[in-house]
């Protein structure tokens, strides 16, 4: 008797364990995209998240005014507006060197369209979209190898590219039809996983016209396909109702699912992620209508849902940093990494007007004390608490 109650007990455990290894209903977030309101929600960003500021150095040899592309625990890179120079900075924003392998050759770019940092290798990836090709240099420019993106599927070129692990980046083909997520040697290029994401039909989020032999595209700008949130990789497929948490073992699990389904509309209407914090969410729904004539389009509308309420607030967020209620558009934030989850660039211009006016305090203050007109920018970081 004593065993049949041993064994009743044993199997209670094992279904407990089984009941915590599930994933809870509550856990997965249902978004219904049609309601066009939610009560409103003034934020401030340092509330909730740790901010923090970097003075790009300034030098006559060192002017730029391009988009950051990598941030990591000793190295800044800034890409050029020309997509040839790549500006190299230690984490404190002290000008370091400059790199351009821009040219036609074998071991050159013809343009570089991001940049993905590997500090543990001490190497650099450039995406070159035109040869669709990715080549890897060491931090001083010194080529080391270069390899193609993927073929077939329809596939075109990688959109995004991370650093995934030690020996991989997580690549995001926005164009492809059966596979857009797949991880990829750093040695040599091959596919090592591709991430199988279930949808009907790929949907571009873009709109097209012709005249004559030529076409036309226009879509409303960058959006995040791979969005780091801790140590977790989420991943969204604008063709696709779910986003989806990317575990250690490869496999999908739903964090996120929106209603109706994006298959069935027209036009359609997809749902973006731009920022995840441990308490708020911050997301937009764009339309996919242009109006060629007036060159307008892709209206917007912005929202929140607050994991504490367990609700959804339309939203204006500020920075703290400011005297005066300074907004922050979430849609200009670009994901970073693990540490940080996101940065803006600020127009040094800007920055020191409003320390003339005496808009700014701390130490936002006292970095636009030392900015000229023409310096660098300034970049915010945005990390977790």
């Amino acid at each position: 008797m004593k065993n049949v109650y041993f064994i009743l007990i044993m199997l209670l455990l094992v279904m407990a364990g089984c009941e915590d290894n599930k994933q809870s209903t509550d856990d997965l977030i249902t978004v219904d995209i049609t309601k066009g309101s939610f009560p409103k929600k003034e934020l401030i960003l340092q509330d909730f998240m740790d901010v923090e500021y970097i003075a790009l150095e300034t030098k006559d040899d060192f002017l730029n005014h391009g988009w950051v592309q990598a941030i990591g625990k000793k190295i800044i890179l800034v890409l050029g507006r020309d997509r040839g120079d790549i500006f190299v900075y230690n984490r404190n924003g002290k000008a370091l060197r400059k790199i351009n392998r821009k040219g036609q050759g074998g071991e050159e770019y013809v343009s570089c369209f991001n940049i993905t940092l590997d500090e543990n290798r001490n190497e650099i990836f450039i995406n070159d979209i035109y040869r669709k090709q990715i080549l890897v240099y060491d931090l001083y420019g010194k080529f080391k190898r270069s390899f193609k993106h993927k073929e077939g599927g329809g596939s075109i070129f990688y959109t995004d590219i991370f650093n995934y692990d030690k020996e991989n980046l997580i690549c995001y083909d926005q164009y492809s039809e059966e596979v857009p997520f797949v991880l990829v040697s750093k040695q040599d290029g091959s596919i090592t996983k591709d991430i199988k994401m279930p949808f009907e039909k790929k949907i571009l989020l873009q709109q097209q016209t012709t005249e004559g032999e030529m076409v036309y595209t226009v879509t409303p700008g960058p959006y995040r396909s791979i969005i780091i949130y801790k140590d977790n990789w989420m991943l969204s497929e604008l063709s696709s109702d779910t986003v989806y948490t990317l575990l250690p073992d490869h496999s999908l699990r739903p964090s996120l699912v929106r209603t109706p389904p994006i298959q069935s509309m027209d036009p359609g209407v997809f749902l973006m992620l731009r920022l995840l914090s441990d308490r708020y969410i911050f997301m937009e729904t764009i339309k996919n209508v242009y109006n060629w004539r007036s060159n307008e389009g892709f209206s917007r509308t912005f929202f929140i849902y607050d994991k504490q309420e367990k609700a959804f607030f339309e939203y204006i967020i500020y920075n703290g940093d400011y005297t005066n209620k300074e907004e922050i558009y979430m849609n200009s934030l670009k994901p970073v990494n693990h540490e940080i989850e996101s940065y803006q660039t600020l127009d040094a211009s800007q920055l020191l007007e409003s320390y003339q006016k005496g808009k700014l305090k701390g130490k936002l203050k006292d970095i636009a004390a030392e900015l000229e007109e023409d310096s660098n920018p300034v970049i915010m970081l945005i990390k977790h608490k």
